[in-house]
């Protein structure tokens, strides 16, 4: 096993034997309050709704998590058919291994199934040149879109991971106006990578033509720490204290999904891992909850396992609906929400709550 391949197998290893969780859960400082009357049944509650045109059945995506080596398949299948199932979306891991080498089977296997929302993934850092390689092309990336058969394509912004990984990608100059330049070729979104999106970058990236964000906040599996372990593994010390060091970097979920609102649908993902969390996003400015690390144990056993665990988190937001009184998502979002603790003392600061 070698280069890219080793990398992502690495990351799948480490998140699953390693502490790389963020500290704090900022999702747990939010609370919805309890309506006592809601009027209305739980069973005519409606989950569904519209995301860059297309029907889910519930405000759900599982997002990046792996993709070019041999395990990656099986997760890749077993997560495609259970989003198939239920009718949720689905955001694939890097396609670069599959750009770079050819390796496109972990990655074909999502076109078996019929599922209602597929967003490819490529890394900002490589639509630029690195000091290892070449930038990839528009035509490229339309690859990447075509091999998953996605709807859209996932500009995946990691440069907290690159700056704490050994054979990271740290080039940054240039790449607004690649990301410009494939936004008028292809339907894009950008993708945060554990660190939170700003104001000021929301802002930037919808004068480029980006069409979406998944802001990706700080409050789950943190890639600094993800790549610190790995360091310590491959005996750099340097990228160890690097990741160590920023294990705790970037914007809380909940405010990063405050900041994003600038006119465009917003992902929520960021220690999201149950449907009270994902009621929560809705509830804060969120069009759909993105989930990761909560389904990849399930992942790597089943289909089966994955779509028991996503039809929990659905019926969990379903409940947090019915004890707010929302029939719909419109209704959730306009519910009032009570922020505690420290991400209560971000949105103070930076005025967003």
């Amino acid at each position: 096993m070698k280069g890219i391949e080793k990398r992502k197998a690495d990351h799948i290893q480490v998140s699953l034997e390693e502490n790389v969780l963020a500290a704090h859960n900022y999702w747990d400082d939010l609370r919805l309050v309890h309506d006592s009357l809601p009027e209305v049944d739980l069973d005519e509650i409606d989950t569904s709704t519209i995301l860059f045109g297309k029907k889910l059945r519930a405000p759900l995506m599982v997002t990046a998590l792996t993709g070019g080596y041999s395990v990656a398949e099986k997760v890749n299948r077993n997560l495609a058919e259970a989003c198939a199932e239920l009718g949720v979306a689905l955001g694939v891991g890097s396609q670069r291994a599959a750009l770079e080498r050819g390796d496109l089977k972990s990655y074909t296997v999502i076109k078996d199934y019929d599922v209602p929302l597929v967003i490819g993934n490529i890394g900002a850092p490589q639509l630029i040149p690195q000091m290892r390689q070449k930038a990839f092309s528009a035509e490229e990336a339309r690859q990447a879109m075509d091999m998953v058969g996605a709807d859209m394509l996932a500009i995946h912004l990691n440069y907290l991971q690159e700056v704490a990984q050994p054979e990271g990608d740290t080039r940054a100059r240039g790449c607004l106006e690649a990301m410009r330049s494939l936004s008028r070729e292809l339907p894009c979104l950008a993708k945060e990578t554990g660190a939170g999106i700003s104001r000021e970058t929301a802002i930037r990236l919808k004068g480029i033509g980006i069409r979406g964000f998944d802001i990706s906040g700080t409050g789950g599996t943190s890639f600094a720490k993800v790549e610190a372990f790995r360091s310590l593994r491959m005996g750099d010390q340097r990228c160890a204290a690097i990741g160590t060091t920023f294990g705790e970097w970037g914007i809380p979920a909940p405010i990063s999904v405050r900041l994003a609102q600038v006119g465009i649908p917003i992902i929520a993902s960021g220690g999201v891992t149950n449907g009270l969390q994902a009621a929560k996003s809705i509830a804060v400015g969120a069009n759909c909850a993105g989930i990761a690390r909560a389904v990849l144990k399930d992942a790597l056993e089943s289909a089966k396992a994955v779509e028991e665990r996503l039809r929990i988190i659905a019926e969990e937001l379903k409940v947090a609906m019915f004890l707010t009184g929302s029939s719909t998502l419109q209704e959730l979002s306009k519910q009032r929400v009570i922020f505690t603790g420290p991400t209560r003392e971000w949105g103070l600061e930076l005025e967003v709550i």
